[in-house]
């Protein structure tokens, strides 16, 4: 074949609607093997998944031939998990064809919000880690910049919430149990991985030191494929993922004496690899299943990545000028070590060379200030898994432990500090230190954030590698947090600065032009209000509550974690209820509280605010005297599909976590692309979305990250707080009483208790200064010309938080890629 576009059959690329229901019907033909009279909701649906999927894939291919024959620099991302969400809505949106379908669908009875809503969201993902991923890999394929996301293709998610009797309950995630419509499986394409064993050294013919891994285990890993395409471009990249399988599947002997169970152990213990997202980690057996995960995803990564580069060169020496790979976070930084061991003991390089793609190849994204979430492994179990990793990471250490005696001689102290290798105790492998040693660059991702990891957390790595450090500020993809989620949000931008501002987000700053226009208000308003009108519609059929679509939507939904303290909204509600009960509200402001996230399987602290925030939601929803002006709701089941919901539909985001504990946070920036008005501490990326929103149109209390560790630093006495201020107290002490826990006084002891002793997360200090500015929010939401002002300036002065400007940065100046323009001529009706 020539070097011309690959071509399609029209009828798999017509975007008219006529096309389009040719398709459908196709698809629900030759795909499902159904016809309209017996398909189901879910047939319909795949087999218009089937149809935008033959859509996506003309740019796909066609992208790929280009970047192969071109040989354009590509990004690796590593990542455990992406978040993606569901993808129907978004790829219309991208392929600019949502009214042609859903008149197409129409002219044929359907409803395509039906088909939308029937979209199960892929269980690839957890949180903000996955979501940002996701985002990432979105903003790559629309700037046009080649990228191959890879991970794992979890047989099942996190988990479903549900709650009974106000406990969350962990349900199976079971989102393939229909099917997934966008991968493509690609069985040719699998890597052997390699577990256990032991390591055999030798001198090869040319006096040269090799070693031999001897696994006592092998795994294949098959890849599976979904395009991912960029907006307004006729780019797509994609993403890689790769599921476990069993070298051999079956032991036909041991079938043949009897032993049933046996004769597919290999294939039961390999499929487990891939089976669950975030296996619970609090035993030998956990630490043993994620360890291998992560390596799993990384060594097929790898290997796949220096399969392409072979398709068109051999000399690996040059490996890193055809590929950045970016390490997401601490959990693939097993990377380090495996590339140089596919480098020294496969591709035979000398260490030197390998060492220096290696470091020229990495780049490593923290995400977090908490030790306690740098992985580490004990070191026999590593052995026992890795051991030629083991022996690999001991040479980098001993080579860059002579690095740091040599530039800080005497400083023994912090030679152990740096160390690989963590001897304080038993043992330990320092992922987190082994990610630093091994990548050209290391950023955090808000400027607090990258200050703070400079300061304490990686304070070493700065002083012996200053030029290795920068800050990439997250960003969030505005295609599918507002253009495709908040249409009528969006139809009203359009019209009033026009069509390009989602490729280009600096331009809702136009908008501030029309924030004191009245029919721009009033427009602004009633987009509000249909939409907290949808979202009431939605927590009724999910929850049974009623709640008022004219009351001020204050929303709290993210992971729950004592640091993001939902706890602390808890008591202030309670706080609130009180004030409703005693008449000390003048004029009150009715509010609907939400909030939504999952705890961890054995958090039981955050699974008991869980039970603390439903069992406040039971006791104010039923009181006669206040339900009019205060309602609770916890919506379950967070998850990317759930806030395409409720971020368009809030009032008030809370963003009040811990100042100096949340590395960034992009729940902040969705809610405020969507006119959401912000209460939140100096926190994370809550400080430069003040700074570019203005502080008049943010809500701010709280101590600071400095405040916060001095008064740890001088003793702080959080009984003193108690004592010292009549509502706390109240608040506490009702919650103690069995107020709201139907008599039980035992049930929440522990949460106060906590808070009482030691509150670590700072929730009574901060206490004051968040009541006095839910106050501040009550007075503005009054005036509602002001509100509406604050609204508008928000979304406005919004768009540096698009993914687009992080990743431009990340590609300038970490990973030196250049978009590539790829054109598609119109589509002839020629196969290929």
């Amino acid at each position: 074949m020539d070097n011309t576009d690959l071509m399609a059959s029209e009828s798999r690329t017509d975007m008219s609607v006529e096309g389009i229901k040719r398709a459908f019907l196709d698809s629900l033909f030759f795909m499902r093997a159904k016809f309209p009279g017996v398909a189901t909701t879910n047939d319909h649906y795949l087999a218009l998944a089937y149809a935008v999927r033959d859509r996506l894939l003309l740019r796909w291919v066609n992208t790929a031939k280009s970047y192969l024959e071109r040989e354009s620099r590509t990004v690796i991302y590593l990542s455990a998990e992406y978040l993606l969400g569901p993808h129907l809505l978004c790829n219309l949106t991208t392929l600019g064809i949502v009214d042609q379908t859903r008149q197409a669908m129409t002219e044929l009875g359907i409803d395509l919000e039906e088909l939308i809503d029937q979209e199960e969201d892929p269980g690839l993902g957890n949180g903000g880690l996955g979501r940002l991923a996701a985002c990432f890999m979105e903003s790559l394929a629309t700037l046009g910049i080649p990228a191959i996301g890879y991970g794992i293709r979890y047989e099942f998610g996190l988990f479903d919430q549900e709650i009974r009797d106000g406990w969350q309950v962990e349900v199976t995630d079971k989102w393939l149990r229909y099917g997934n419509p966008w991968e493509i499986e690609n069985p040719t394409i699998a890597h052997t991985v390699q577990i256990g064993g032991r390591t055999e050294s030798t001198v090869d013919d040319d006096e040269r030191y090799r070693v031999r891994w001897l696994p006592d285990r092998r795994l294949l890993g098959r890849a599976y494929d979904t395009p991912i395409l960029g907006y307004g471009i006729d780019n797509a990249n994609f993403m890689r993922l790769w599921r476990a399988e069993a070298q051999e599947s079956f032991d036909f002997a041991a079938f043949n004496v009897g032993d049933y169970y046996g004769a597919v152990d290999e294939k039961i213990a390999s499929e487990n690899v891939s089976k669950v997202l975030y296996p619970n980690d609090g035993s030998t057996v956990g630490k043993e299943l994620r360890l291998v995960q992560q390596y799993f995803f990384v060594s097929c990564s790898l290997q796949d990545m220096i399969r392409i580069y072979r398709m068109r060169r051999q000399d690996l020496e040059r490996l890193h000028e055809k590929f950045a790979v970016q390490l997401n976070d601490t959990h693939p930084s097993i990377a380090v070590a495996e590339l140089m061991r596919l480098l020294v003991d496969e591709h035979e390089l000398d260490w030197e060379s390998a060492w220096n793609v290696t470091r020229n190849t990495f780049g490593y994204t923290n995400h977090t200030l908490l030790p306690e979430a740098l992985e580490t492994w004990p070191l026999p179990l590593f052995q026992r898994l890795l051991p030629r990793h083991l022996e690999i990471i001991y040479e980098i250490n001993r080579r860059f432990l002579d690095d740091v005696r040599a530039a800080f001689p005497g400083d023994e102290g912090r030679v152990r500090r740096m160390s690989l290798i963590d001897e304080s105790g038993p043992r330990h492998v320092r992922m987190a230190h082994l990610a630093c040693v091994g990548s050209h660059a290391i950023n955090g991702v808000a400027r607090l954030h990258s200050e703070l990891l400079q300061r304490d957390l990686l304070r070493d790595f700065r002083d012996l590698w200053p030029e290795k450090f920068s800050n990439k500020t997250n960003g969030v993809t505005p295609r599918r947090f507002l253009l495709a989620s908040n249409h009528g949000l969006s139809e009203l931008i359009t019209r009033r600065i026009g069509d390009r501002w989602p490729r280009n987000l600096e331009m809702l700053r136009e908008l501030e032009r029309f924030v004191d226009d009245e029919t721009m208000h009033d427009e602004w308003q009633a987009v509000k209000l249909e939409n907290k009108r949808t979202l009431a519609g939605v927590i009724l059929a999910r929850t049974g509550v009623e709640v008022d679509p004219h009351s001020l939507f204050d929303i709290l939904v993210k992971r729950i974690h004592e640091y993001k303290r939902q706890h602390l909204l808890a008591l202030y509600i309670i706080a609130r209820y009180r004030q409703l009960k005693r008449g000390d509200l003048v004029d009150p402001v009715p509010r609907t509280f939400l909030f939504a996230g999952k705890a961890a399987p054995g958090y039981f602290t955050a699974k008991r605010i869980i039970k603390l925030i439903n069992s406040v939601a039971e006791v104010v929803n039923n009181d006669p005297e206040t339900r009019e002006w205060l309602k609770v709701v916890f919506f379950p089941d967070f998850n990317v599909k759930n806030a395409q919901r409720i971020y368009p539909a809030a009032n008030l985001s809370e963003q009040i976590s811990t100042a100096g504990k949340e590395a960034s946070g992009t729940g902040c920036m969705k809610f405020a692309m969507n006119g959401a008005l912000t209460i939140g501490t100096l926190d994370g990326a809550n400080i430069e979305i003040r700074e570019e929103v203005g502080a008049e149109n943010f809500f701010l209390f709280g101590l600071t990250a400095d405040e916060v560790r001095a008064r740890k630093a001088e003793g702080y006495r959080p009984h003193e707080l108690y004592d010292a201020d009549p509502e706390l107290r109240e608040v506490l002490d009702l919650v103690s009483s069995g107020a709201f826990s139907r008599g039980d006084r035992e049930l929440f002891e522990p949460l106060v208790g906590s808070l009482l002793s030691n509150d670590p997360y700072m929730l009574l200090a901060d206490f004051r200064a968040y009541v006095e500015a839910q106050s501040a929010v009550d007075a503005a939401f009054r005036d509602r010309a002001h509100w509406t002002r604050m609204s508008i300036r928000n979304v406005a002065r919004i768009g540096t938080f698009s993914s687009d400007r992080t990743i431009r940065q990340y590609a300038n100046e970490i990973w030196n890629a250049e978009p590539v323009e790829i054109r598609l001529r119109t589509p002839s009706p020629r196969l290929w």
